[in-house]
């Protein structure tokens, strides 16, 4: 897979959005100011006195309006700064991860596009008002009427919006969503192993930071001129510093320089969800063990972020996982990447729940009942670590009660809800 596209890159940037506004909002006064004095200019050359005083009573109260707009705006803006501050703060609370939702929330962005749009269009008449007295904010006046409705449609939308994403379970539902979008990267391909040792072992130097993801198709490209095979050591979203193995070389080929196979690498200072399914679960896992934490003490949310860790294991139990193959345009193998095994995932998903929420009934039943529906389905290879689970949760119950059968065996049954 390519780097992600400039789209991706844009939606973790809460940069363009505010930028593309104030650009609009500034050529859309310049244009309209322009039609306002050709209007003006043409109702005195044709000396049409009731166009004129028409323009007049209308751009004179629309000169009035746009000051009154100007000054509103400014006001407006910090109000919707201070709700976004204060939502962001509390979905730290769910776990800091999930901040990078509000970031790429369109709305929001818009928001602030449309608001900041609307200040500098008002700004702006007003100057080019006072710089050219005749002409009457005419078709001024009816723009910045259409941009304040807009903004205050606009703002409903974001406060409904704001409050859906304040939720736990809009926010479990959306990281659920996005890592259920990364799974179909896996369908695409086959777990592919190396026979033999590899003839050389490249490694990283350079800045230290996390593998955000990985240029797969150049990386195959680089592999193709040298004549060789390259497996990538590090999972995407594991943290790279000098001297850490990046890629074993096999085949009869040449060794790529280490400086070509760094360009098909993009480091940064936290993990993305491109490439990386297990980011999805290693938030989910997060929001359920801080739900589950003794100033929180909420199991409800915690069987919530279950409920769609489950979801996401029943779709990845059949999966190719451990290694995935990636070909030239020839279609020879050229690069094999490293994911996730299917035993890193499930431990992924039940341990720290199972630790956390041991001595939780509502927990246990729920993660007894998961354990049976992908024992039922799940391949006998895919088996030994959803076992390996039930007896560690079997034990896990049994320490938390240890002088109470009947809790014991209630905290064991399976129950879809936890307790209903």
């Amino acid at each position: 897979m390519a780097f992600p596209t400039l789209r991706e890159r844009l939606r973790d940037s809460f940069l363009l959005g505010p930028v593309v506004g104030l650009v609009c909002g500034f050529f859309l006064a310049t244009v309209t100011l322009t039609i306002d004095a050709e209007i003006h200019d043409h109702a005195v050359d044709s000396d049409d006195s009731s166009l004129l005083e028409y323009i007049d009573n209308v751009g004179g109260a629309g000169a009035t309006v746009i000051g009154t707009i100007s000054s509103a705006m400014l006001t407006f803006i910090g109000v919707v700064f201070s709700i976004t501050l204060v939502a962001l703060q509390m979905a730290s609370g769910f776990t800091p991860r999930v901040i990078r939702l509000y970031v790429r929330n369109r709305v929001t962005k818009t928001t602030f596009a449309l608001f900041l749009c609307t200040f500098l269009f008002a700004l702006r008449v007003q100057k080019g008002r006072f710089t050219a007295e005749e002409a009457k904010p005419f078709i001024s006046s009816f723009i910045a009427m259409g941009l304040v409705i807009a903004c205050l449609v606009l703002f409903v939308v974001y406060v409904d919006s704001t409050l859906r994403m304040m939720r736990v379970t809009h926010v479990i539902a959306t990281v659920a969503g996005e890592t259920s979008r990364e799974l179909w990267y896996l369908e695409r391909g086959a777990e592919y192993r190396l026979d033999g040792p590899p003839v050389a072992v490249v490694d990283y130097w350079g800045s230290g930071g996390v593998l955000r993801y990985a240029d797969v198709d150049r990386l195959a490209r680089v592999a193709r001129r040298h004549d060789c095979v390259v497996k990538l050591v590090p999972r995407v979203g594991d943290f790279l510093v000098n001297g850490t193995p990046l890629v074993e070389v096999y085949g009869g080929g040449r060794v790529p320089p280490p400086y070509e196979l760094a360009r098909t690498l993009h480091m940064g200072t936290e993990r993305t969800m491109h490439q990386d399914f297990a980011f999805g679960f290693r938030q989910l896992s997060d929001i359920a063990a801080r739900a589950l934490s003794s100033a929180v003490n909420d199991p409800t949310t915690a069987v919530h972020a279950f409920d769609r860790i489950h979801m996401l294991l029943v779709a990845a139990v059949r999966l190719p996982l451990g290694t995935r193959a990636h070909c030239d345009r020839k279609g020879a193998v050229r690069v094999i990447e490293a994911v996730p095994e299917w035993s890193d995932v499930v431990d992924l998903a039940y341990t720290e729940t199972r630790l956390f929420g041991a001595g939780s009934p509502q927990v246990t039943r729920r993660l007894a009942a998961s354990l049976d529906d992908l024992l039922a389905i799940a391949p006998e290879h895919r088996r030994a670590p959803l076992e390996r689970q039930r007896a560690e949760l079997r034990a896990a119950v049994g320490a938390a009660y240890p002088d109470a059968p009947e809790d014991r065996a209630f905290a064991l049954q399976p129950d879809r809800q936890g307790i209903g």
